[in-house]
């Protein structure tokens, strides 16, 4: 692996500071929504084998949610890939921003807004 280096336990300290910036304003609206840290993406059977993530949000945005959803639906996933964030960071620094960044990304996707507004708007 290359890039920075940081524990798994820093890594998940890491994520959970994140968490903890986003606003109590936005986060009061976060609805049944579980957080993951893998190593890794793997692919799926149908996916270009050397797909990179750095995170993944699974789920039913809340602007799609209909009065189906509280039928005990289980909850969107967001998972955070920790080996490509360490390999495209050379700092701790660099890691804890991207880090950020990545939270955000996959938290705005749970709140609807696409890849294409992210970047507009500088969280791509």
């Amino acid at each position: 692996m290359g890039g920075a280096w940081m524990g798994e336990d820093e890594f998940e300290a890491a994520v959970d500071a994140a968490l903890a910036r986003i606003p109590r304003r936005v986060a009061k609206h976060m609805d049944n929504v579980a957080v993951f840290i893998e190593d890794t993406y793997v692919p799926g059977a149908h996916e270009d084998p050397n797909t990179v993530l750095l995170g993944l949000y699974e789920g039913t945005p809340l602007t799609e949610r209909g009065e189906w959803y509280a039928a005990g639906s289980l909850p969107d996933r967001i998972t955070i890939f920790r080996e490509p964030i360490l390999q495209m960071c050379s700092t701790r620094e660099e890691v804890v921003q991207e880090i950020l960044v990545t939270v955000v990304h996959e938290f705005a996707h749970h709140f609807g807004i696409d890849d294409a507004r992210l970047h507009e708007l500088g969280w791509g």
